[in-house]
């Protein structure tokens, strides 16, 4: 009889006061980061998408560079204390930031350096964290001697981010369709590009055309590839120092940072700003 009361009762108070909500089970003051997704100004056209010479805009150029410097003042809004690059750490990015406070590197189209080292600059942040990192199956392939294994041939044959198919010609024109020459400034295309919904749509072309190869060979290579690479850099932004009142801003390309969003707004540690709210901010 006992037992049944203290039934009664827990499922009274559950329905009078309710269950936490799962966030308020980490009360703990989390740091804001926020992921800045960049096309790669100076178009190496190493990714998947290559973008063609016609496409390709300036930032040295008057016009555009006015539009790199309303991007900048846009970001500075978020008031970072740590800045992340896309870079390796034998880029020696604060040997080239150094330099650059002193005058040099203001040709170089890099993103690194319009935009990291100039707000770094501007902010007065003397150091940048290099997070670019090399993949499980780099490892495999190249530091353990099994690239040329049956293994590996087998499982990279067509992996190529050629494929045909309808999802894949939808996600050719979706791309496309987001070079700087379809928007009014670059800050409309960094705003677009860096929404959640873009970001949704971005990712789930890593789960289309060579994901589908064989039975699982596609599934294990974005997980290999892909997804562990991210995680890894991710795993590199956890090892910065921090404390509630900082504020680290990540540039990387928008791929990186369509994963980037996964993890941050999942991670207990952090508190994801989105790129849109600083249209709210002076």
């Amino acid at each position: 009889m006992k037992s049944s009361i203290l039934i009664v009762l827990l499922t009274i108070s559950t329905f009078l006061f309710g269950q936490k909500k799962p966030s308020e089970y980490f009360p703990d003051p989390k740091t804001k980061v926020m992921v800045v997704g960049s096309f790669h100004f100076e178009y190496p056209n190493l990714d998947a998408h290559k973008t063609s010479k016609s496409d390709q805009v300036d930032v040295l150029e008057p016009k555009t560079a006015a539009e790199v410097t309303e991007l900048i003042n846009y970001i500075k809004k978020f008031k970072p204390t740590k800045i992340t690059i896309e870079a390796w750490p034998n880029w020696k990015a604060n040997e080239k930031l150094k330099e650059y406070k002193d005058g040099k590197h203001k040709d170089q189209r890099d993103e690194r350096y319009q935009l990291a080292m100039r707000i770094a600059t501007e902010l007065k942040i003397n150091e940048l964290y290099s997070i670019d990192a090399n993949s499980v199956l780099d490892d495999l392939t190249e530091k353990f001697g099994k690239k040329d294994s049956l293994y590996f041939k087998n499982l990279l044959e067509d992996y190529d981010f050629l494929s045909d198919d309808a999802v894949s010609k939808q996600y050719n024109k979706f791309i496309k369709n987001t070079e700087p020459k379809n928007f009014k400034s670059l800050l409309d295309m960094f705003k677009y590009m860096n929404s959640k919904e873009y970001h949704q749509y971005e990712y789930g072309a890593y789960l289309t055309g060579d994901f589908k190869l064989r039975e699982h060979d596609g599934a294990d290579l974005l997980a290999l590839y892909w997804y562990n690479r991210n995680l890894r850099m991710f795993r590199k932004i956890q090892e910065i120092p921090k404390n509630t009142e900082d504020r680290i801003l990540v540039i990387a390309g928008n791929g990186h940072a369509s994963v980037l969003r996964q993890l941050f707004t999942s991670s207990p540690e952090y508190d994801y700003v989105e790129f849109s709210t600083l249209d709210q901010k002076k």
